[in-house]
Parts: C-alpha cells; sequence; structure tokens
C-alpha cells in the first residue's frame, strides 16, 4: 500500500470532493477551464494536496485528492476555494459580469471518505464528464486532469 508519512505518523487519507461555482454557473469550459484547472492545481501544490484524478464539469469539479492528517478536510477546502477564487478575480477581474466578485465557488461542497474504493472514485470521476455529455449534449475533448494521476 502506499503509504504517506510524516515525522511519526504513516497515514493514507483520500478524499472525493465535489464543489461548484456559484448559482451553479456554468463557467467551467473552454479557456476559462483550463485556466481555473491550473489555478486549483498550483493552490493544492501550495498546501501539500495531492490530486490523484479530477474531472471539470461545465458547472462543477469532482477530485480525488490525498490530504495529510495534520489537515482537516474543511481547512483545505477553505483554503482551496479562498485562495483560487481570489486568484480567479484577479485574473478576470476586467472581463464582464461573470467573475466580478471575490467570492467565486459555492458555500458548500460535498465530501466523502475514499478507504479501500479508490479505483471506484477514480472510474466515477472519469465517467462524470460522459454523463454530462449526454445529459447536456456537451462535447469537451480535453482530458487534462488524467495527466496528474499517479
Amino acid at each position: 500500500m502506499d503509504n504517506n508519512s510524516l515525522a511519526h505518523t504513516k497515514w493514507e487519507c483520500k478524499y472525493h470532493v465535489v464543489f461548484a461555482p456559484k448559482y451553479r454557473r456554468k463557467v467551467l469550459y473552454g479557456r476559462n477551464k483550463r485556466e481555473i484547472m491550473n489555478i486549483i492545481k498550483r493552490v493544492c501544490e501550495w498546501k501539500g494536496v495531492e490530486i490523484m484524478a479530477g474531472e471539470m464539469c461545465e458547472d462543477h469539479v469532482h477530485m480525488l485528492i490525498r490530504v495529510a492528517p495534520k489537515y482537516s478536510v474543511s481547512s483545505v477546502m477553505g483554503y482551496l476555494k479562498g485562495k483560487s477564487s481570489l486568484m480567479i478575480y484577479e485574473r478576470w477581474r476586467e472581463e464582464g459580469q461573470k467573475f466580478k466578485k471575490k467570492s467565486f465557488w459555492c458555500r458548500g461542497y460535498y465530501v466523502d471518505t475514499v478507504g479501500k474504493n479508490t479505483e471506484k472514485i477514480r472510474e466515477y470521476i472519469r465517467e462524470q464528464i460522459q454523463r454530462d455529455m449526454i445529459e447536456e449534449g456537451l462535447l469537451f475533448k480535453e482530458k487534462d486532469w488524467e495527466r496528474m494521476g499517479r
């Protein structure tokens, strides 16, 4: 098993998280999708959070993340959504109404512990974009998140 370790601790803490832009605005596509994805990756790196899998649908984000036990999931999500909101605001401050406010993400999020079901969760996340394409009739050809998986 691929365990991480701290000074006196062995750990394997994985979570499936889902979060969305305010009002479920459909802004996570095209150029925005790639740039917001890069912002999320950068913020996770700063916090020491490993993104094991992820998919960005047009109105929500799915991620499988590995978090050290020294951080609570709520503190990681607060940091991720707070920092990325500020970075998104700075990036698109001058470009129209949809990115005007500093609070880009909804207040809440979904989280589930993964445990031994890592592969099932990875598969579920990979299938999200296909489900969205079927439901919305959209075609997303980018699979940038898969490059992050190990």
